[in-house]
């Protein structure tokens, strides 16, 4: 069994490539993905998306505002704490910080992620974090705010091996996807081969980052099962020995996803 830990299943194209997100979900299920974690990235639509994937018990949601998201809307950590107390919520964000596509709102960034940091803690929910050209203050942020008594993950990881150690001492995951494919990302996989496969998750960024040999393509939860066997060849172990582990990983951190019988 695999689970997608990081997918945006409210923004694929249904219509075509799959008819509705019951034929996206079925079809993950085919490849073996059984469960998967719907990503929030602003507020505004939040509702929506939980009213999408609430038909879905094998579906998980978190609640957060994306680090590119933040002149989206205003900015309202009260809207944002009553929101993701929601017992369907299991995660808060995805939050971080992007100096590589708006360092011109870093200031913006950097306080909206500490007031994620900050409800995190208070509703005892982890973290799901967007990092990228912003390590250090990544990292500070995490441990000036306690980030340590919940714990989370750095999704699409892409940085160096230096900053997942530093984050696994923080207690969290590292997530690989389809990226890790990529002709272009030969840093990323000798990370890969350097992490623990207990601190591992693996995931889709679905619509987005569509795995070799599906590049082109819009991504889709099937593809887990793709990144997974990369990351297997790349450790040297079976495929079921990464889904299994990955999928260990995902429910001892989300503990309040509960897994379905399948």
């Amino acid at each position: 069994m695999l689970v997608d830990s990081h997918c945006h299943l409210d923004k694929l194209e249904y219509g075509k490539k799959h008819a509705d997100m019951a034929e996206a979900i079925r079809k993950a299920a085919n490849r073996g993905v059984h469960h998967m974690l719907c990503i929030s990235v602003d507020l505004s639509t939040f509702p929506e998306m939980l009213a999408a994937i609430k038909p879905f018990p094998q579906v998980f949601a978190s609640c957060g505002v994306h680090p590119l998201h933040q002149d989206d809307e205003p900015n309202d950590p009260g809207l944002l704490q009553q929101l993701a107390a929601d017992p369907a919520v299991v995660a808060i964000g995805e939050t971080g910080l992007d100096y590589f596509y708006a360092p011109e709102s870093a200031e913006l960034q950097r306080r909206s992620f500490e007031q994620h940091v900050a409800t995190a803690v208070a509703l005892n929910k982890p973290l799901i974090i967007h990092t990228r050209n912003a390590q250090q203050d990544t990292l500070d942020i995490l441990r000036n705010g306690g980030a340590d008594k919940v714990g989370g993950v750095l999704h699409c990881f892409t940085e160096s091996l230096e900053m997942a150690e530093a984050a696994i001492e923080l207690g969290f995951y590292i997530s690989i996807s389809g990226i890790v494919t990529f002709n272009s990302a030969a840093a990323l996989r000798e990370v890969v081969k350097a992490l623990p496969l207990e601190r591992l998750l693996v995931e889709t960024d679905s619509p987005w980052l569509a795995p070799v040999p599906f590049r082109g393509e819009e991504n889709e939860p099937a593809y887990t099962r793709t990144v997974a066997e990369f990351i297997a060849k790349l450790k040297g172990v079976s495929v079921e020995e990464v889904a299994a582990q990955t999928t260990a990983n995902f429910f001892e951190l989300f503990k309040l996803a509960k897994p379905m019988n399948v």
